[in-house]
């Protein structure tokens, strides 16, 4: 018998004819032994498993096609389940030796049916001591009466499943029975097919047609491979039950409804289902990716962390890439934080000489020997609010790379793993067992999938919901806690939680749904983890009716509407999710909404990266929305909300797309390479058919405007920041706006407008263009340079007062005003036309201004222009020009106190932009000695416009 004697492929052939007992015996002989019968995984172990009529494929009914890891382990996770339910005698842990003494459990085999010994379930029970078998021969047993169950038994039905049909109502009085192999449909006289109140039940391998399982506590049970055709089971404040390898299918209402809270008062059976459902770890689902629609997307994930993704947006006529274009602009505002780029950096502007500026004038060729000089001059003081065409050639590639290292780890979604570890309460939910445990179920072709209610509870494990009106309904303070289920094709919301339910919902596969994926409502506030929902008809979440919920780290793409869509109050905190390739806006905050969206990664949507109206009022803050099909931000009609530190990158339409009716706050952003405008300000109102897919009013939220408690709801209040300050003038400030395909900042708005310390640069048309203001549009502090057009323009009709401003390296005009106004204090140099030109009929006031340009007139007037011209600096070049002035009306023109300088050298025009410094002025700024004073502006202004972002951690801002 020594195992060397014959081959292993011998033995394990001779093993795989023996029986259990037999392959227990033999394991017991000797460690070689032991070893050929564990290696009979696949064979022996396989027919075991499968030949045993009480228990279906271990992966039925998700995965009937799969093999587990080892039969052997599925056959003894079985095996101990199914004698769960003889375990009523209590341990007895402190004297394990009288266990040799303990009585066991005797029972007798009770034959039921025609040829057996009792005629009927009935009779057998009458006659049936504690823990007999009682075996239904094969056939139709019908009782005409309720049946009493009294005493233990274990009822199995002959044959394979469907053989043995049982037509009764059962009611268990006894602390604990087992049903197995039998097809239960419902009596004449009630659709109730068993119900117990007190003990433990479980059912293994069963059919239960067009009936219904009533389970009350302190009772529980144990539901395992069991088919629920047009049935359904109803868990009453159950402490803890478990439902696994079920399939329902056809309900009229909810397949399992859970009511109630957990109670504590505890069956027997609770300690041992705890021990099953810790070691019985659930292999759960994982959607196949041939046959997963999202799998398309994954791709989308995976590019975002190769070294370079592309998305080409055209600026003008010239093609840049994702991190091509960022290159210059977007790393200026951590290279302060960068000692070695800082070095590099300074040694280069020591070194560096600074080339002519290209010129689109006639004369350009022209220049002599001294127009270069002076050109190279006036250059000092405006290349401080302009440092991305310099900075470019002198960026260290070493940073570069790590920069861009960095982002892409930010970019890279967390897993479950990574969330449950930084979030305690994530990880307590995820591992409790409590309530009604759900594992790797499938409903289907149905009403409702999971129904939780009266502050009920239930975990939901690995299961598949499809063709439903809905998959799980929890309400009335109840909790649900979904792990890995698959939720698709429902004709209602995927999810739906309302009246204060919350829980768990991680990493789960939500799509193709009729509603929203999950849908928030009135008070629910659940966590939202790591779920991949998409290809939904309406919105992949809705957040309405005062819903709040941690919405995080979930991957939301290409849904017919919003992404996410928030209104009526509802106030998630939404971060860190990648939201794309949806067919209306990423994030869409309506109808008083609001929430906190930060950290977000919202890219390639139809419409607007974040769509905010009608009384939404969001944080939005350090988010990346790139690459849409539409605008970045849409504020709409009475839109508000703080904008602060996002990234607003190459979308197709504008940057920010605002009305003038709205009353946002859009601060310390970066808005760059977008194909339209930077910021367009428009004063038209929305129309009823404007909403894009999504935005409208289509969707029924009755209810929710109902219920809702108004802007001053004392529990909505309290999730606001104490840091934001209320503000009553929508307010552009401390932005980065450059290289955009259009204007810097486009102003065409009826309301009152204050545009504050931005740095416009190198935009495809002018810096800011004021088309209409029928309203003060004030422009303060701002640097508006290198711009394709002119520095500012103010057409007819508008007021204006711009104050503070540098405007330096325009190709055109610096400033050209038709309309009425202020223009005081100033920087106006460098500009390839007239530093100011008044047009038409024109009035402003014009003091204390500096300004130069090299070719033409530093203020000209034209047409009926008029105003106040006085004590302003005009730096003359070589062509001698200064200010011209009509002839007509010059009574209406006062010009007086001005003061006109020649410079010459270098040294000259550095020293007069010292006091005060060159504009514009940073709070707390002091003046530097003039050798000092490019690098001083160029630190101050980085400081100034991105330093608000770097307290709230947010890489995106740390890097651009």
């Amino acid at each position: 018998m020594e195992v060397g004697v014959l081959p292993v492929e011998l033995w394990q052939l001779i093993f795989s004819y023996l029986h259990l007992p037999d392959l227990g015996r033999c394991s017991l002989v000797c460690r070689a032994w032991s070893e050929l019968v564990l290696s009979l995984d696949r064979t022996r172990w396989r027919q075991l498993c499968l030949g045993c009529l009480q228990h279906r494929h271990p992966n039925w009914p998700n995965r009937p096609g799969v093999e587990p890891p080892s039969w052997r382990e599925v056959f003894k996770q079985h095996y101990l389940a199914s004698k769960t339910w003889s375990k009523t005698t209590q341990d007895l842990d402190s004297s394990n030796c009288l266990s040799l003494f303990r009585r066991r459990k005797g029972w007798r085999r009770l034959c039921v049916g025609v040829g057996g010994e009792f005629g009927s379930l009935r009779a057998a029970l009458a006659a049936a001591s504690p823990y007999d078998r009682l075996v239904l021969l094969p056939g139709v047993h019908e009782e005409q009466s309720e049946v009493l169950l009294k005493v233990p038994v274990e009822v199995v039905g002959q044959g394979k499943l469907g053989d043995v049909a049982l037509l009764a109502s059962i009611d268990q009085h006894c602390p604990t029975a087992r049903l197995s192999n039998v097809v239960f449909m419902p009596a004449r006289f009630t659709s109730l097919l068993y119900k117990t109140t007190s003990g433990y039940v479980q059912f293994d391998n069963c059919n239960f047609e067009s009936g219904q399982l009533q389970i009350h506590a302190p009772g529980t049970c144990q539901v395992k491979f069991c088919t629920f055709s047009q049935s359904s089971i109803h868990l009453r404040s159950m402490a803890l039950c478990i439902l696994e390898h079920c399939e329902f299918t056809g309900s009229e209402n909810a397949s399992v409804t859970v009511e109630g809270c957990p109670s504590s008062d505890r069956n027997w059976a609770c300690k041992h289902l705890a021990v099953l459902a810790k070691s019985c770890t659930a292999s759960l689902w994982e959607p196949d990716p041939a046959g997963c629609p999202v799998a398309k997307w994954d791709g989308w994930r995976e590019s975002l962390l190769r070294p370079v993704r592309t998305c080409e947006i055209v600026v003008g006529e010239e093609r840049r890439g994702f991190l091509s274009a960022m290159g210059a602009q977007a790393l200026v505002g951590s290279a302060q934080e960068d000692t070695e780029f800082g070095e590099n950096l300074r040694t280069a502007k020591e070194e560096e000489e600074y080339p002519a500026l290209d010129s689109n004038s006639s004369d350009s060729d022209l220049r002599s020997d001294d127009e270069e000089d002076a050109q190279v001059a006036y250059k000092v003081p405006c290349q401080a609010h302009s440092p991305s065409h310099t900075l470019a050639d002198v960026m260290d590639s070493k940073l570069q790379s790590n920069r861009l290292h960095a982002l892409q780890r930010d970019l890279k979604l967390k897993s479950l793993q990574q969330e449950l570890q930084q979030d305690k309460e994530a990880q307590s939910l995820a591992n409790s067992l409590q309530g009604c445990i759900i594992r790797q179920c499938l409903f289907r072709d149905g009403k409702g999938g999971i129904f939780i209610y009266s502050r009920g509870q239930a975990k939901v494990e690995g299961s598949i919901f499809r063709d439903l009106t809905y998959a799980v309904r929890c309400i009335q303070n109840s909790k649900v806690i979904m792990l890995r289920n698959d939720i698709h094709h429902c004709k209602a919301s995927g999810i739906f939680l309302r009246l204060l339910a919350g829980g768990l919902i991680a990493d789960n596969n939500i799509h193709s749904n009729c509603e929203a994926g999950v849908d928030i409502r009135k008070g629910a506030n659940p966590l939202v983890l790591c779920n991949k929902i998409h290809s939904g008809l309406r919105s992949g979440i809705v957040v309405a009716g005062n819903g709040k919920g941690i919405i995080r780290s979930n991957q939301i793409c290409g849904n017919k509407e919003a992404g996410i869509y928030i209104l009526y109050n509802g106030n998630p905190a939404v971060s860190g999710n990648h939201i794309f390739q949806g067919l209306a806006a990423g994030i869409a905050v309506n109808e008083n909404g609001r929430g906190q969206i930060t950290g977000n990664i919202i890219c390639e949507n139809q419409w607007g990266g974040a769509d905010i109206r009608h009384g939404g009022d969001p944080v939005l803050r350090n988010n990346l929305i790139s690459c849409g099909y539409s605008d970045g931000v849409v504020v709409g009609e009475r839109g508000k909300g703080l904008i602060e530190g996002n990234v607003i990158y190459g979308n197709k339409g504008c940057g920010v797309w605002m009305m003038s009716s709205s009353l946002p706050h859009l601060i310390n952003n970066q808005i760059s390479h977008n194909s339209i405008y930077g910021v367009a300000v428009f004063c038209h109102k929305d129309n009823a058919g404007d909403y894009p897919p999504g935005q409208g009013g289509s969707e029924s939220f009755q209810e929710e405007q109902e219920g809702t408690g108004g802007e001053n709801d004392a529990d909505s209040e309290e999730e606001y920041p104490a840091a934001r300050r209320p503000i009553s003038v929508a307010l552009v400030e401390l932005n980065s706006i450059n290289h955009n395909g259009a204007a810097g900042l486009h102003v065409k708005s009826s309301e009152v407008l204050n545009i504050i310390a931005n740095v416009i640069h190198a935009n495809g048309d002018g810096g800011v263009a004021v088309l209409q203001s029928s309203q003060l549009t004030r422009i303060a502090n701002n640097s508006i340079s290198c711009n394709s057009r002119g520095g500012v323009l103010v057409e007819a009709d508008c007021q204006v007062e711009l104050r503070g401003n540098g405007i330096y390296e325009n190709s055109s005009h610096g400033i050209v005003s038709k309309g009425e106004g202020i223009i005081a204090e100033n920087d106006i140099i460098g500009n390839h036309r007239c530093g100011l030109q008044l047009l038409q009929a024109a009035d402003m006031k014009v003091t204390k201004n500096r300004i130069q340009s090299f070719r033409d007139y530093g203020i000209a007037l034209f047409d009926e222009a008029k105003g106040l011209v006085q004590e302003n600096l005009i730096f003359q070049g070589r062509s001698k020009k200064s200010i011209l002035r009509p002839i007509l009306n010059a009574e209406d023109c006062i010009i007086q106190n001005n003061m006109l300088l020649t410079f010459k050298k270098r040294f000259d025009m550095e020293c007069m932009l010292i006091n005060p410094p060159a504009r514009p002025h940073l709070e707390g700024g002091a003046p530097v000695s003039c050798t000092a004073a490019a690098g001083q502006r160029v630190s101050s202004i980085t400081t100034r416009v991105d330093g608000g972002c770097h307290n709230h951690g947010s890489i995106f801002c740390t890097i651009l």
